[in-house]
């Protein structure tokens, strides 16, 4: 059985006088509010998503 790689993404800067699209992203990500941990799929889109708003979350772990 193949097991799914997962990242987990902590918020860390503010989504205040962000642009509507960095938000959203945010949101995508399942973050909005600051130190909120999620937990996600390791896939290309998820990591461009993480790419875009990179100033405001960090991956606390990679798991496999």
């Amino acid at each position: 059985m193949a097991d799914k790689k997962t990242l987990k993404v902590k918020q860390t800067g503010s989504p205040i006088r962000r642009t509507k699209d960095q938000r959203a992203t945010l949101i995508g990500l399942g973050l909005n509010k600051m130190n909120r941990v999620s937990e996600l799929e390791d896939t290309p889109s998820v990591r461009g998503m993480i790419q875009k708003v990179k100033h405001l979350v960090e991956i606390v772990e990679e798991g496999a």
